[in-house]
């Protein structure tokens, strides 16, 4: 029987008068954090519809002239959120291949393989956590600039964002550490069936590693997506600039109605992105099922 007790004893929520005092108060700090967590991205998504006049004189006010959906299309247009918006996609999905591919392999190797300097390797990984990026960006910069066996330089390609993305320490860490809590008796059942490295990491950890691949790749998407510095250092052609760099350039050209139409439509994909991986994030009974296959 479970000795947990929380801040009202099951026989005083008997009571109606402390049962009804006690809803009302879930209700309104339910109310609290969904205008705090909401409340921003509702507010752009109105003045997203609202013409400039509007939104400067009445910030708060719905519509008081009618919603204006062009800006939306002007938007969509007129800043060309479309080539932009590909440019980002594009990124973001390199960027989670490659971590994704990093992380995985890393961590299967520290955690299932388990080399002599196994020990060693996970210390040097976890001590770059204390190294701050800004540190690296100039010695980074001058590799993208001019890679070892290379020959060329990567300035203005996609590679010089995805390359870099995949030195992700906190995603090789957080993959090694779940992979060490499978049940190494599977691992031992599949390599007396003859499962060499490959297939055991291909057939075996892979599928038993849904819930932890949901949660990098929402790790790995949100970052690319909306990280500014290093794209606006090594994507100086805005032709190839995602929309974290492009739009804050673009601010002084348009309407700020447009501007926040803008800002609203590339605020809806990380959100619908987080919300398909939100199963992979949360749904860890998937594990169970694995394990028990």
């Amino acid at each position: 029987m479970s000795n947990d007790r929380g801040l009202l004893a099951p026989t005083d929520l008997k009571r109606p008068s402390v049962k009804w005092t006690a809803r009302i108060a879930h209700g309104a700090l339910l109310a609290c954090l969904a205008v705090a967590g909401l409340g921003p991205m509702l507010w752009l998504l109105k003045a997203a519809t609202t013409p400039t006049q509007d939104t400067l004189r009445n910030p708060m006010a719905l519509w008081p002239n009618g919603i204006d959906l062009a800006n939306l299309a002007e938007a969509w247009t007129r800043v060309e959120i479309d080539k932009y918006f590909l440019n980002t996609v594009a990124l973001a999905a390199g960027s989670w291949a490659v971590q994704l591919v990093v992380a995985a392999t890393g961590g299967y190797a520290l955690a299932v393989l388990r080399p002599r300097i196994g020990r060693y390797i996970s210390g040097a990984v976890l001590a770059t956590l204390f190294v701050p990026s800004v540190v690296l960006l100039v010695p980074l910069y001058l590799t993208v600039l001019d890679p070892p066996l290379v020959g060329a330089s990567m300035l203005n390609t996609f590679w010089a964002v995805w390359l870099p993305a995949g030195a992700n320490a906190f995603n090789v860490l957080l993959m090694q550490r779940f992979f060490a809590n499978l049940p190494r008796e599977i691992f031992e059942a599949a390599r007396v069936d003859g499962a060499g490295p490959y297939r055991l990491f291909w057939s075996i950890v892979l599928p038993m590693s849904r819930p932890i691949i949901g949660v990098v790749s929402v790790f790995a998407v949100i970052a690319s997506w909306k990280d500014f510095l290093w794209p606006m250092l090594v994507l100086p052609d805005p032709a190839l600039q995602p929309l974290s760099v492009r739009l804050p350039i673009l601010q002084q050209f348009v309407e700020l109605d447009v501007f926040l139409a803008a800002l609203a439509i590339s605020s809806l994909i990380p959100i619908g992105l987080f919300l398909v991986f939100q199963r992979l994030f949360l749904n860890g009974a998937s594990l169970g099922g694995a394990v028990k296959g």
